[in-house]
């Protein structure tokens, strides 16, 4: 499946923007998708220490339940989608262009 980004392409002819379409190829739409992935092994690692650390500063029962629930909340909040990281690769490769 390709992924397609749109974006305004001014011209100083024109009033209003030209649309230009952006496709990742199937190699760059999966190294973007191992790099989101990787990223967010990473950050789902950093949300369990942090998680962690909170029911230690907390004082909470260091419950396996209770720590699960921080870190998805955790990593819910900081974590970046695919798609996300594939719009910045068509935004990078139309600036490109």
């Amino acid at each position: 499946m390709v992924f397609v980004k749109s974006f305004p392409k001014r011209g100083e002819s024109r009033a209003y923007p030209e649309w230009v379409d952006v496709a990742l190829t199937d190699g760059e739409e999966r190294a973007v998708e191992q790099k989101a992935r990787e990223e967010n092994i990473r950050l789902f690692k950093e949300c369990l220490d942090d998680a962690r650390e909170v029911i230690r500063e907390k004082q909470l029962k260091p419950f396996d339940d209770n720590l699960i629930e921080i870190t998805k909340t955790l990593f819910d909040k900081r974590a970046s989608h695919a798609v996300f990281w594939k719009e910045n690769a068509c935004r990078d490769k139309f600036e490109k262009s």
